[in-house]
């Protein structure tokens, strides 16, 4: 079973540790034929906290090395106060039950374009939100289930239903969900908390949500303001509109999605001011959310202006989940909310490891997946597997959706300095007949000194489906050459990929050239 988020984050390293890697490699191999025999003095090889997906793939995939493993989760049930149950933030309130909020919402919008294909008198209809949330719940609890009695109890890993914080490096003091504490202890312990949405300190922040209490309101707001410029809040914005809320989206800053390729951000903002109703506020930054008599908000702006809704959501960024885990106790470095490790995801204390959002790499479903997987390999499968961040593909599920790989043109320009830049900007052929004007945009970026294509980026219906397959190609290292010797699939969207022949403009030693 496959659970994926597609989203974007900028691309980080962490170099610091790098010292102490032949020591990790050498313990790494040594465990590895000892795993099945867990030391007498320790109750378990690994103890892991947090049932996100980097601690249960490393869970499970040590497991099925021979080590015995016991994983700590708060709750196993989706739903508050923890929210992120065992699945983690993906399964339970991140990109699981948005994706099907981004499927529900799409279905106006097909709906409108409908008579331009012949069919007469076809509405969306009316959207039931209590409807959607109780199928949507009895679909996560399932998952919650199968991650228990499946994923889990399958591959012989023990599940504690608590919370669990570190007492010295070796010994985890674990908050059961009945009431009581026990102490356990392992020679490896593995943080893998994940991360909680940020809000900012600011007058009736305490009225507001985030992207953890959005999927379980009773009711549908018919009025939203969504604050924020990153992906999470782009994807909400674009989903409750589709949904057929009023939305407000103001961003601080002068355009959204900042570390994503320029074009694909501008194209968003005109796709979504030409074919939505999202009111689009730039420079805009809340200084107060007022409660009203009757329940509804008001959000107060720095320019003074006033915007009445019924619900505020604030997606400004997330934080590592650290406060409770008494890292101090076993001499844990830390940075800010998160846990600094080195490529091996190892932190500064010899046995303790770290993996998924709290290490703050790059926050991806698939990402921590990998990470834990690797860790895994490494320390009780004999392999040497440091985790590989390089050219990871991600998606942004607005409308239009934007699939984006490898470098941006800005950051190709950067590091390569010659560069040439393919373009194609069009309708596609399934908006183009009903005659909407729906655009989308194609983009490669390519090293001029080898042909390898180092970027490429996607605003389209399905671009997420799209950019999968490109990203196996720019990971392999494929040049232009061979993107252009490809056949196309005729008719598709894709087939612009291999189809653009000449470029729209280069770069040479870093300066553009028209």
């Amino acid at each position: 079973m496959k659970i994926f988020v597609m989203a974007a984050a900028a691309l980080r390293s962490t170099n610091a540790f790098s010292t102490i890697q032949p020591s990790l490699r050498r313990n790494s191999l040594s465990l590895s034929s000892t795993a099945a025999a867990t030391d007498s003095k320790y109750d378990y090889d690994m103890i892991v906290i947090g049932g996100g997906s980097g601690g249960v793939r490393a869970a499970r995939i040590s497991s099925g090395h021979g080590a015995k493993v016991v994983l700590l989760e708060g709750q196993l049930k989706h739903g508050a106060p923890n929210y992120s149950a065992i699945g983690g933030t993906c399964v339970n309130v991140g990109c699981v039950p948005k994706k099907l909020m981004v499927f529900a919402a799409r279905y106006p919008g097909d709906i409108k374009e409908a008579a331009g294909y012949g069919w007469k008198g076809a509405t969306a209809g009316e959207f039931d939100w209590k409807q959607f949330m109780e199928y949507k719940d009895t679909e996560i609890t399932r998952l919650n289930n199968v991650y228990s009695d499946f994923v889990l109890a399958k591959a012989g890993v023990e599940v504690m239903e608590g919370l669990g914080k570190l007492n010295g490096k070796n010994s985890i003091e674990v908050a059961m969900a009945g009431g009581e504490t026990k102490t356990i202890t392992a020679e490896n312990i593995l943080i893998a908390v994940g991360g909680w949405p940020f809000k900012p300190d600011i007058p009736g922040i305490e009225h507001t949500i985030t992207s953890n209490e959005i999927f379980y309101l009773k009711e549908q707001p018919k009025r939203m303001v969504v604050v924020g410029g990153g992906f999470i809040a782009c994807e909400f914005a674009s989903i409750m509109e589709g949904l057929g809320t009023d939305v407000t989206l103001m961003y601080r800053g002068d355009l959204f999605l900042r570390g994503f390729d320029m074009d694909m951000r501008e194209h968003l903002r005109d796709e979504m001011t030409r074919n939505t109703k999202v009111d689009i506020q730039f420079n805009t930054n809340p200084t107060e959310i007022i409660k009203n008599d009757d329940g509804t908000l008001t959000v107060v702006t720095e320019a003074g202006d006033k915007v009445e809704c019924d619900s505020v959501l604030y997606a400004t960024g997330r934080g590592g989940k650290i406060e409770n885990l008494n890292l101090e106790s076993a001499g844990v470095e830390t940075k800010g909310s998160f846990i600094p490790v080195d490529e091996y995801s190892k932190t500064n204390v010899d046995n303790i490891y770290a993996v998924g959002d709290v290490t703050d790499r790059i926050a991806l479903t698939p990402v921590a997946l990998m990470e834990g997987h690797s860790l895994a390999d490494t320390l009780y499968g004999g392999m040497d597997r440091k985790s590989d961040h390089k050219l990871v593909a991600s998606t942004v599920f607005t409308n239009p959706e934007i699939g984006t790989v490898g470098y941006t043109e800005d950051e190709a320009a950067e590091k390569f300095k010659n560069i040439a830049v393919y373009k194609s900007k069009f309708r596609a052929m399934k908006h183009s007949f009903p005659k909407s004007e729906t655009y989308s945009m194609f983009k490669i970026i390519v090293d001029s000194a080898t042909d390898k294509v180092v970027g490429v980026h996607v605003a389209t219906d399905g671009a997420g489906e799209m950019i999968q397959g490109v990203g196996i190609a720019v990971k392999m290292g494929a040049t232009k050459a061979q993107f252009d010797a490809t056949i196309g699939i005729h008719p598709t969207s894709a087939e612009e990929l291999v189809t653009m022949r000449s470029p729209a403009y280069t770069y040479k030693d870093g300066v553009k050239v028209e």
